[in-house]
């Protein structure tokens, strides 16, 4: 039977961490007891995250990466495990989201969301999984979208990237499973972070939102990092391959 203490430790690794959701489960995570690699773009949002780990006496380093360059990703994870420590939970958050027409989608374009949200995805989950599956353990969190189940007009690039975030954590939780990885996934509905900026009437998207969800407030990002934590830990222990709506009951697949 699997050791199901949760003394959690090692290294957790959380893309996009400059962001409103990176933050609030890179926070998160170092509040459950990891060290956390936050992944991010520099700038004053890396920044501020950075700030806030250390401020919670969370042991913290930044790791500046276009994650476009699949090279410089692996050996930033690398890095990672052999100067930071044992990389113990990778959660893939980042993602770009162009609003265009679909018809008016530029390959180029194209090509930037695929390689952000799609294989950077896949080369942090390769690049960790290496040791991982050496220890016999270790958790990957893919972060999904309300929109892959749906679809959402002027975001197809998006979409397809945020579909692909799941099979992948499907295909792999099956293959990395008997060295004991787990590999799931988070979709988060609308929650208030910069993506919002997008929408050209905060209020009117506002609204739209409680409408659409059964739980009539806006969730706070610290909501969907609790169930990244969740996934990260051995509460979790026997989940893998699995898709967590978190959403306020806007959909219920």
């Amino acid at each position: 039977m699997a050791d199901l203490s949760d003394e959690r430790g090692g290294v957790a690794i959380v893309t996009g961490a400059a962001g409103a959701l990176g933050r609030a489960t890179a926070l998160r995570l170092g509040a459950d007891g990891f060290a956390v690699a936050a992944f991010g773009r520099a700038g004053a949002g890396l920044a501020e995250t950075l700030r806030q780990l250390e401020e919670s006496g969370v042991t913290a380093i930044g790791v500046e990466c276009d994650l476009r360059d699949a090279e410089k990703l692996d050996a930033a994870i690398r890095d990672v495990e052999q100067n930071f420590g044992p990389i113990e939970v990778l959660v893939n958050n980042a993602a770009i989201y162009p609003t265009t027409p679909f018809l008016e989608i530029a390959i180029s374009e194209f090509d930037d969301v695929i390689a952000v949200n799609q294989r950077a995805y896949f080369v942090a989950a390769q690049s960790v999984a290496r040791f991982m599956v050496r220890r016999g353990r270790g958790s990957i969190v893919n972060v999904g979208s309300i929109t892959w189940g749906g679809g959402w007009a002027l975001l197809a690039s998006y979409v397809t990237t945020k579909g692909a975030s799941v099979a992948m954590a499907r295909a792999l939780a099956r293959e990395l499973g008997p060295s004991g990885v787990r590999v799931n996934v988070v979709s988060p509905g609308a929650f208030p972070t910069e993506a919002e900026t997008i929408h050209d009437n905060p209020e009117i998207y506002n609204q739209f939102v409680l409408d659409h969800q059964s739980l009539k407030r806006r969730g706070a990002n610290e909501e969907l990092a609790s169930v990244v934590s969740f996934l990260a830990g051995n509460d979790s222990s026997f989940v893998t391959g699995q898709t967590i709506n978190v959403n306020g009951g806007w959909t219920m697949d």
